[in-house]
């Protein structure tokens, strides 16, 4: 790896199929495919803004691995750390979207039999970095769980602090499940270790809901045993955050337009990490920026915004 990274973003790179609004993406036409995945359009987000950022996961030998392996080339992201898979597919995800463009997860395309690639990740070798980003959904399978906690305890012992968006998604536990459903108490206790090890939490105001009981950062971390940072969203509805024992909200930015608001919070989470040492309120502030620019395309990755067009959008809010 030719230069270290300061966030290394590992787990799933997979296709949003995105229905015509008010439609089904797995019966209805036109349908659009869209490059996405939390770690990806993380590290993508991250790359686009100008942090240094390394992707670790596993695609399939397909045409869906070449376009990540291209898009990672064109944003600069490091993929030392990425696997290809010779026997089974990138992952298809179908994404119902509203008719005034929230999304919801409904089930899954191009799986032959044996799964697919992001469910077989091996174990990886992790450099020297700031941040290791992470998601719960490598935990639904236990292969790629197997690495993903292989990769936690790496990063422990070399300094690098774990950062968890929880990305609770319950299709892909169990693909018959309610998209709307929470987590198991099975699934509960498969995520404690990350959650009593991350440094910095985002949560969903649901996931919040449904892991703490509570939506209140402040009480979240104290309910922790490392006091974490937490930072839970709500859609529009305002963030609030406590960082570095400091507490907050922030008032979602109305966005430019909306069309698809896919990949909203990795946007977030990537203008976190690349602003985080700023100021708290700083810190949320140029999160929420890139959170509302993305809205204002289709899919998690092409809208993803530039350091400078995030600073020309506050700067006509503020």
């Amino acid at each position: 790896m030719a230069l270290d990274p300061v966030v290394v973003c590992l787990g799933e790179a997979l296709i949003d199929r995105l229905g015509p609004p008010g439609g089904n993406p797995a019966v209805d036409l036109p349908v659009d495919d869209r490059l996405g995945g939390a770690p990806a359009n993380v590290a993508c987000g991250l790359a686009r803004l100008g942090t240094p950022v390394a992707f670790a996961g596993r695609l399939g030998q397909d045409a869906i691995g070449e376009a990540f392996v291209s898009l990672f080339a064109e944003r600069g992201v490091e993929t030392t750390l990425l696997q290809r898979d010779a026997e089974r597919p990138s992952r298809i995800v179908l994404v119902r979207r509203s008719s005034d463009g929230e999304r919801q997860f409904q089930g899954f395309a191009g799986d032959d039999g044996a799964g697919f690639a992001d469910q077989a990740l091996e174990p990886l070798s992790l450099p020297p970095a700031r941040w290791l980003l992470i998601g719960s959904l490598p935990l639904a399978a236990p292969t790629s769980a197997s690495a993903l906690l292989s990769a936690v305890r790496q990063a422990r012992r070399q300094g690098t602090a774990i950062a968890l968006d929880v990305n609770w998604r319950p299709t892909f536990w169990d693909a018959t499940s309610d998209p709307a459903a929470g987590p198991s108490a099975a699934a509960q206790a498969t995520m404690q270790p990350l959650l009593d090890q991350a440094a910095l939490i985002k949560l969903a105001r649901e996931e919040a809901l449904w892991l703490f009981n509570s939506a209140d950062p402040g009480a979240i971390r104290q309910a922790l045993p490392q006091r974490p940072d937490v930072v839970v969203t709500d859609g529009a509805a305002p963030v609030r955050w406590c960082l570095s024992a400091q507490t907050g909200e922030q008032e979602a930015f109305k966005p430019p337009t909306v069309v698809d608001t896919t990949g909203a919070g990795d946007a977030f989470t990537a203008g976190l990490l690349h602003r985080w040492a700023a100021p708290p309120h700083e810190r949320i502030r140029f999160a929420a920026a890139c959170g509302a620019l993305v809205c204002g395309g289709a899919g998690g990755i092409d809208p993803q915004p530039t350091q400078a067009q995030v600073e020309v959008f506050l700067g006509r809010v503020s």
